[in-house]
């Protein structure tokens, strides 16, 4: 029998060695790639979401003739007399622009348990504590820590939407309800817009006293607690800011949604203490963690730790898509995108709540006409230590804040030069 001529051999070790350094350097090569392309098909997700929502917006606006209210609602409860008084009846005031858009971005399933009364809990068998032991139609006061009223018991504030959630954004379950990605735009002043608003407790009328000191102050897209039209946003819809991207809190004290509270500084004029007579107090201040820029300061004795610290918990940054409360819900055109949110007198006063994302560089921003703008960390943004225009400071000027703060503006007369939507 003939043996071939030729002899089988196998690799040798140093032939593998190099096949498997070969291999590594491609998938090295390879993985950013893949995550570039994996985060551009997120962006991507992002930004037709908000295609939706401004549809939205809009289908609502030609069905009523008016925007969604943020922080609209049932008024107080029946004896109350206080907006910090809490309900179970009645959702107080306190439903974001989001809860009547429902129906119009495919959750009409959602809107009918929302706009009808319910016995149904997120626990079951839990005893509602209203005296039909059901739901009011238009749900419960969605906030939390208003007197340990249930609303993480109420289905329809603790269902996560779909339409709501940017997939770049990886938070998710407890302590929040439902959390949302898209915040509406309250303008490009803070000065006591929260404690006040349109219309008194109990949806009274606005009094001539918080009219003077209201009215200065209301800028934005979204005006609270009013019945607000397209025609009042007199510098057009496509030079005016409607919603942006927000980032949810992880409870890593995240500069972009762990909320720093001054716990004070909400009273007096010009050249007082706190972000509303300087939006950069905080930073400023030095709570920026300088070696890690993106977060704050936390029990470093060589750095400036802030006061306190609102984090992991309801009341942190987009955690109730339900709740108009600044920090869940709601923007102001003040700081650039990703700055830090500083705020004073309480976690949901006046202060700082820029725009965020977990997008490189920017976030997304709807305008008032449903385009959806990718607007970089770096836009123009004026004087940043410049006071927020309020009832003593100047009412009625152009945004002091630039480029940013004039799209945040719906009617200061401010004249864009840049073209947006391309």
């Amino acid at each position: 029998m003939l043996r071939s001529r030729y002899s089988k051999h196998g690799f040798t070790l140093v032939e593998l060695l190099v096949v498997i350094a070969i291999i590594g350097v491609l998938v090295g090569l390879l993985l950013p790639a893949v995550q570039a392309a994996r985060e551009a098909a997120r962006r991507m997700s992002c930004s037709n979401n908000f295609k939706q929502i401004g549809l939205a917006i809009h289908n609502y606006h030609s069905a009523y003739k008016q925007l969604p209210t943020q922080h609209g609602g049932t008024g107080l409860r029946t004896g109350a007399n206080d907006w910090w008084e809490g309900s179970a009846t009645t959702n107080h005031e306190e439903l974001s622009a989001f809860v009547g858009l429902t129906p119009f971005f495919e959750q009409q399933a959602l809107w009918e348990k929302i706009s009808n009364p319910s016995a149904e809990t997120v626990t079951p068998g839990f005893a509602i504590p209203t005296p039909t032991g059901m739901w009011s139609a238009m749900g419960t006061n969605p906030r939390t820590d208003r007197g340990g009223f249930p609303s993480q018991e109420y289905v329809p504030w603790a269902t996560e939407i779909p339409t709501l959630r940017c997939p770049s954004d990886p938070g998710s379950g407890a302590p929040a309800l439902g959390r949302t990605n898209y915040a509406a735009s309250a303008g490009d002043s803070c000065h006591r817009v929260q404690d006040f608003g349109a219309k008194e407790g109990n949806l009274k009328p606005m009094s001539a006293w918080r009219a003077v000191r209201y009215t200065p102050v209301d800028r934005g897209f979204f005006q609270l607690k009013k019945e607000a039209k397209f025609r009042d946003v007199l510098d057009g819809l496509s030079n005016t800011i409607a919603m942006t991207e927000i980032i949810t809190d992880l409870g890593d004290f995240d500069k972009r949604s762990a909320i720093s509270v001054l716990n004070g500084g909400d009273a007096g004029g010009i050249g007082s203490d706190g972000p509303q007579f300087n939006p950069k107090w905080c930073s400023d201040q030095g709570q920026i963690n300088p070696e890690a820029p993106t977060f704050f300061c936390q029990n470093d004795p060589n750095c400036n730790n802030p006061p306190q610290i609102v984090s992991n918990g309801t009341s942190a940054r987009g955690m109730n898509w339900a709740n108009a409360m600044a920090p869940n819900s709601q923007v102001w055109i003040i700081r650039p995108p990703n700055s830090e949110t500083c705020m004073a007198g309480w976690y949901d006063n006046v202060g700082s709540l820029p725009a965020s994302s977990r997008h490189q560089g920017g976030a997304h921003v709807l305008m008032g006409d449903g385009a959806v703008v990718f607007m970089t960390d770096s836009v123009e943004s004026g004087d940043q230590n410049a006071p927020v225009i309020s009832y003593y400071n100047k009412p009625g000027k152009a945004s002091p804040y630039g480029l940013w703060g004039a799209l945040g503006s719906r009617s200061g007369k401010e004249t864009i030069q840049e073209q947006l939507n391309q």
